[in-house]
């Protein structure tokens, strides 16, 4: 009896496709309701071009488009100008779950799996019964293919419909048009943040949002540059599983250990494979194919104790402090906010995968001060709209107490309080997601401890700002009221006695008692822009020299620190002006101690009192606006006494 129960109940064992289980669990995917699968198909399609018009070195112009149909469903069309799709790939592109390039390659890119566009594809069959039409075009003098597909789920296989050739008046590029079961109404707002958001991360797209009522939504480009291609590397010895080393041995063409080592892996040199093979005690002339489970064991071992190399950082393409900056400027024009600062952490690595952290903070202006700061989170420039608690981006931020800084914060934990909207962007090549939907970072210890390295020092510089602020603001209203009632008095005074006005320079800076720093920041037009091309440049190390405007783009931004000394005693000291990434220094003025990097430092001799010392410097590689406030320090003085400026500590 148990044995043909056995023989029945295996009859019924059959294999699952990839395509059908999906079918069953949609929501794993991001489709769990009409409204999150309205913006998880738009992002599908937007993320898709994105990537596209990247690989090739093409500036994306994506247009997305939404149509109202009734009962319920909505038609999206996302349609971009990247290189087009040949013929033979549209099926398996779109028809086709697990199907990609990117899965094997080790360097940071939006999408992996090969999930994303097909599991849309998939979403609008089940839901709508209807095909999704592609238009692709691959050269400017050939003519459009147009194919309407459908996913077999039993098989995970596509279904070509139809197939035709149009004309299309586009040099290259793709279009899909899914029909898809989705909320429009409550998605809307998503669908237009999602859009705004990836905008402020991709700075170099221009995308375009037309609404089913006609409206019309741009979203301008603020670069040119297109960003650093990432770099593929191989697995680090760190990440690496037991059995992934396993297969890795099997698969290897090398016939030796050390062979097998230096090859498969990143960061494995002569050094570092003998010292792995020499305290795994394995022999590095063994045939890595013959190798026994106990020995793999001890070389996985032998990983961990080895100090290794970190990765190489050439597989992240982060955004840059510069253009996150100019993103949320643009993005945020409509509030006006007080004050913008971002910081780019080093690179970093948790379990062998080489990741970057970059935050901004926007502070002050039309915002709130009565409510939550707002949190933008994305990961390898895709915003995660979603499960926002279950973030490590939130979970640290909450641990920072944000009271130090001039925001309100409960019991010092928690979202702070405030004017503020916080940015955070992982770059990773692989960003360890909570689920398969791609809507929040786990808690790494690693990218929680960066990010909060990253908002303090946003944090450090906001209170600054606001510190000196308040600060010059006071020390402006003493000094006006001084200067205007003083001379009075002494007129009259002078005029009683019949004695000539008194100089009342000494007078002043015994009350004022500080020294004055302001700053100017003005720009001037580079001419025949045209012969201009970005490149990316390094600061000199030494001396300065004029800018170039045949070659430098944009704009030269010129700055003027004004020194004064309101105390009753010269006063000499070091200054320091922080410069931004990507600037290219020109004419300084007077001839500074030092340039790095990051940094001109000048070194003020003696300004007598009551007397003033200009400096000056130029800088290119900037768009207007990037640059609006000097960050000063100052050495070698009491920080208390100077206005404008804060205490150096070091690089």
């Amino acid at each position: 009896m148990s044995k043909i129960a056995a023989y029945e109940l295996a009859k019924k064992q059959k294999e699952i496709s990839v395509a059908e289980f999906f079918e069953r669990n949609k929501h794993i995917l991001g489709f769990g309701n009409p409204t999150r699968a309205l913006i998880t198909s738009v992002k599908e399609g937007v993320d898709n071009s994105l990537d596209a018009c990247e690989e090739v070195g093409i500036l994306p112009d994506i247009n997305v488009e939404i149509r109202n149909h009734e009962d319920g469903e909505c038609k999206i069309i996302v349609e971009d100008n990247g290189p087009g799709i040949i013929k033979q790939q549209i099926p398996h592109i779109f028809g086709r779950l697990l199907y990609g390039s990117r899965f094997h390659a080790i360097r940071q890119s939006r999408g992996q799996q090969g999930i994303g566009i097909s599991a849309v594809v998939l979403y609008g069959q089940l839901t709508t019964g209807k095909h999704t039409r592609i238009i692709s075009k691959i050269k400017e003098d050939r003519p459009a293919v147009v194919m309407e597909l459908a996913i077999d789920t039993n098989k995970n296989r596509p279904e070509i419909l139809n197939e035709d050739i149009i004309h299309w008046d586009k040099p290259t590029g793709t279009r899909i048009e899914v029909n898809i079961v989705a909320d429009y109404t409550r998605g809307r707002r998503f669908v237009y943040d999602y859009l705004q958001s990836t905008s402020i991360v991709n700075p170099h797209a221009q995308i375009v949002f037309r609404e089913p009522d006609g409206t019309k939504h741009v979203f301008e480009r603020t670069t040119d540059i297109l960003p650093r291609k990432s770099v593929e590397i191989k697995p680090h010895p760190h990440g690496i599983e037991l059995g992934t080393l396993i297969k890795m041995a099997k698969h290897t063409n090398s016939r030796k250990l050390s062979a097998f080592l230096k090859k498969e892996f990143s960061s494995m040199g002569e050094r570092t494979t003998n010292a792995v093979c020499e305290t795994a005690q394995l022999d590095k002339n063994l045939d890595p194919k013959k190798m026994t489970r106990e020995q793999f064991l001890a070389l996985h071992q032998a990983f961990k104790k080895v100090k290794i190399m970190a990765p190489s950082t050439d597989c992240l393409s982060p955004i840059g402090e510069t253009l996150i900056k100019r993103s949320l400027k643009h993005e945020t024009k409509d509030i006006s906010p007080e004050f913008i600062v971002t910081a780019t952490r080093p690179p970093s690595v948790y379990s062998g995968n080489p990741f970057q952290v970059e935050v901004g903070v926007v502070y002050g202006g039309s915002l709130p001060k009565d409510k939550p700061v707002k949190l933008l989170r994305f990961a390898n420039r895709v915003p995660l709209l979603y499960q926002q608690g279950d973030c490590v981006s939130t979970s640290a931020i909450s641990d920072i107490d944000w009271r130090r800084y001039g925001l309100e914060q409960p019991n010092g934990k928690g979202i702070p309080i405030g004017p503020a909207i916080f940015l955070t962007h992982v770059s990773s090549t692989l960003i360890p997601f909570t689920s398969e939907s791609k809507e929040a970072i786990a808690d790494i210890p690693e990218i929680e401890n960066e990010i909060k390295l990253a908002f303090r020092e946003c944090a450090r510089k906001m209170q600054s700002h606001i510190h000196k602020k308040v600060r010059r603001a006071k020390t402006r209203e003493k000094f006006e009221l001084i200067t205007k009632i003083l001379p009075e008095i002494a007129k009259k005074s002078a005029g009683m006695l019949n004695k000539p006005i008194p100089i009342l320079d000494n007078i002043i800076t015994k009350i004022m008692d500080v020294v004055w720093i302001e700053d100017l920041i003005e720009y001037e037009k580079i001419i025949n822009p045209e012969k201009h091309h970005p490149t990316q440049t390094t600061l000199p190390s030494a001396d300065t020299h004029p800018i170039d405007r045949e070659r430098e783009p944009g704009y030269i931004t010129k700055s003027t620190i004004m020194i004064v000394n309101y105390k009753r005693k010269p006063q000499r000291f070091n200054l320091y002006a922080v410069i931004p990434e990507d600037a290219v220094v020109g004419t300084v003025t007077p001839k500074p101690v030092k340039i790095t990097k990051n940094y001109i430092k000048w070194r003020l001799d003696t300004i007598p009192p009551a007397n003033k010392v200009d400096v000056y410097f130029e800088l290119a590689g900037l768009n207007k606006g990037d640059f609006d406030e000097n960050d000063l320090y100052v050495e070698n003085i009491n920080p208390a006494y100077v206005i404008g400026a804060d205490k150096w500590e070091g690089e």
